[in-house]
């Protein structure tokens, strides 16, 4: 079960609805985060219940339609990015926040993990107000509880562009080379040292 205390307390404080909001009812909800390497959010997120899909992608810079190869070299502003559809009737926006905080080094600037650059930035950005309260509510709460500055960006959302298709899923399509890439690159290993018996943001 995922841990709800803190977020009970801080939707309540806030005076704000758990979900993000939508259109249709019936649409699945959608939430951008950034957390260097895609590959490592998508899988993060896919083993939340309530979460829908994940899509690799790009955000947050100024090339309309960039490559992966663009992105990485620098220069476009965008970083690796994962779109989250979710379901707000079985999970809200606060449970992906608390999700996100758990997959990243927060502190870390211009990089995560093994992976250096703009690209690699750790990210949010936000669809409404709501979310955008949210997010800097926990940011807030994370440098008070840490007393260290949080590097994570937080910006209003603009335009989301998917990756190539061989990024798509691809912990599950190339399990092997996936995981020595994960190892080598020390995630798991960093979020154990930020976040403790908290990191990947499951219980």
């Amino acid at each position: 079960m995922l841990r709800s205390s803190w977020r009970i307390g801080l939707l309540l404080s806030l005076g704000l609805t758990a979900t993000a909001a939508a259109d249709d009812i019936d649409a699945p909800a959608q939430a951008i985060f950034g957390g260097g390497c895609f590959w490592c959010v998508e899988e993060a997120f896919d083993r939340v219940p309530g979460v829908m899909a994940t899509t690799s992608g790009f955000s947050g810079g100024h090339l309309e339609n960039p490559s992966y190869n663009q992105v990485v070299a620098g220069g476009t502003g965008h970083a690796e990015v994962v779109k989250v559809e979710y379901d707000p009737e079985r999970v809200d926006y606060a449970t992906l926040l608390h999700v996100f905080w758990r997959n990243i080094d927060p502190f870390a600037v211009n990089r995560q993990f093994c992976d250096a650059g703009e690209a690699y930035r750790s990210a949010i950005f936000y669809t409404s107000d709501d979310e955008r309260a949210l997010a800097e509510a926990t940011r807030d709460a994370h440098a008070e509880r840490f007393e260290r500055d949080i590097a994570t960006e937080i910006s209003p959302f603009e335009a989301f562009y998917p990756a190539e298709e061989y990024h798509q899923d691809y912990y599950r399509k190339n399990p092997v080379r996936y995981q020595y890439y994960k190892a080598a690159c020390g995630r798991e290993r960093r979020l154990e040292e930020v976040w403790g018996d908290e990191a990947g943001g499951l219980d």
